[in-house]
């Protein structure tokens, strides 16, 4: 639900609370500052938000938690550019705008009842969070759930710790995975398809979602097909420049697609013959 009759004019939405997760990464989580549009603000997992810095400028900003009914939400922001930084200039108390939510999330219907695997990269894993938790607050919906996760180094391992209880209270198997440890990293190092050996799916009742660098998506698109998973249950949430979020700046086109218009959540079967898209 697009919460103004405008879909270029911002609500007003103030940061309730700032966590740091890593040395560019923050977690915002951020409450309209109407409890009606809040009651209103309905959102999808993989859905994204603009999001202004008054005085600065406008940037879009994945959605990173399920829906809570309040109309808070959170948001992983990694500092980046001018609006991004001032956004972690930012606190508790200030005022934010928020624009959305646009558009096509991951199809949360089509897999219940089903396996997932999720496979993230990087900042890849904040869009999947909304998953993640959407689905672990319906365990009983969805069949063995797989979190694949890789990131360059330790110290830039999102949510580290969200693992353990995504272990133990939804009962997801999470693996995860550096390119480069570190002297206390006892875990598996290595790209994240490295985590695709030695694993057992049921393939007729298996989906995927993935997220992550650009770079990241042809080979574990690879792997996610040589395992036998079908182009049209392969998701992949991509991240372009969407700067209006409605489809009129055509910043954000992949090939014959709008990222915010026809995405940001595609089937590999709708994207697999665009060269832009990999």
């Amino acid at each position: 639900m697009v919460t103004s009759d405008n879909p270029m004019i911002p609500q007003m939405a103030v940061i309730e609370q700032v966590s740091p997760l890593t040395e560019k990464e923050k977690l915002f989580r951020v409450a309209f500052s109407d409890k009606r549009v809040g009651q209103a603000f309905a959102y999808r997992p993989g859905q994204f938000v603009e999001v202004t810095v008054f005085g600065v400028g406008e940037a879009p900003i994945s959605i990173c938690s399920a829906a809570n009914g309040r109309g808070a939400f959170d948001l992983c922001v990694r500092a980046v550019g001018n609006v991004t930084d001032a956004l972690h200039a930012l606190g508790p108390g200030d005022v934010v705008g928020v624009r959305g939510p646009y558009n096509r999330g991951f199809p949360v219907e089509r897999m219940r009842g089903c396996d997932v695997i999720l496979v993230a990269g990087g900042l890849g894993l904040a869009p999947l969070r909304s998953l993640i938790q959407y689905v672990g607050e319906r365990r009983v919906d969805y069949g063995k759930v797989l979190i694949l996760y890789g990131a360059r180094c330790p110290a830039e391992l999102l949510f580290t710790d969200e693992y353990d209880p995504w272990r133990e209270e939804f009962r997801f198997d999470v693996r995860v995975t550096v390119d480069r440890g570190d002297a206390s990293w006892q875990g598996n190092v290595g790209v994240v398809t490295t985590l695709f050996r030695g694993l057992e799916v049921d393939v007729p009742r298996t989906h995927a979602a993935v997220c992550g660098p650009p770079a990241m998506y042809r080979f574990v698109v690879e792997e996610l097909v040589r395992i036998g998973i079908p182009a049209d249950r392969i998701f992949l949430s991509f991240e372009r420049r969407m700067e209006c979020g409605v489809g009129k700046c055509m910043h954000c086109a992949m090939g014959s697609k709008l990222v915010c218009i026809d995405g940001p959540v595609f089937s590999l079967r709708e994207v697999r013959d665009l060269k832009e898209a990999f």
